[in-house]
């Protein structure tokens, strides 16, 4: 891929990755906008050994997700669930990203595979087979965290709305 085919790709699904990111990131925006500049870097620099212009966007995803990744084991961030809930109350003058708060708070108490496929898979559409690809995951060990990500996120949500 030539590096004017890889700006065009990556202007295309810009907003895609930085809608991923900032939900994988629980609603941290800023966090969300560093791996995405990051992830962009990297794929950048590796973009001339790509060659399936069709998969960009599942690639770039994966390089996200393991930036994302990576970006978690160095910050080994162990904040409190209070903690983090007072961080998101303060948000009064944030973004329209506390619009969402419960669903952000309770994406945050996934576990990080079942989170990431539930992202993957209902905000960016992603098959399952796909998502198995990006995240380096068996196609029944993604079904299983959707399957798990959606009833932990169902009684999450139904404990705040009660």
């Amino acid at each position: 891929m030539t590096r004017e085919q890889f700006i065009k790709h990556a202007e295309g699904c810009q907003k895609a990755l930085r809608r991923y990111l900032t939900a994988l990131c629980c609603g941290d925006s800023q966090l969300a906008d560093d791996i995405a500049q990051e992830t962009l870097v990297k794929a950048y620099v590796g973009c001339d050994g790509f060659r399936d212009a069709a998969k960009f966007d599942a690639w770039i995803h994966r390089i996200a997700y393991n930036t994302f990744i990576s970006s978690r084991r160095a910050a080994r961030h162990d904040a409190s669930v209070e903690e983090a809930r007072h961080v998101v109350a303060d948000g009064a003058g944030a973004d329209r990203t506390f619009d969402y708060e419960a669903l952000y708070f309770a994406l945050g108490q996934l576990p990080g595979h079942e989170r990431s496929a539930i992202l993957l898979y209902y905000m960016e559409g992603y098959s399952v087979k796909e998502i198995a690809e990006i995240t380096d995951s068996r196609q029944e060990t993604v079904r299983q965290h959707l399957s798990r990500g959606r009833v932990h996120l169902r009684g999450m949500l139904q404990k705040d709305t009660i």
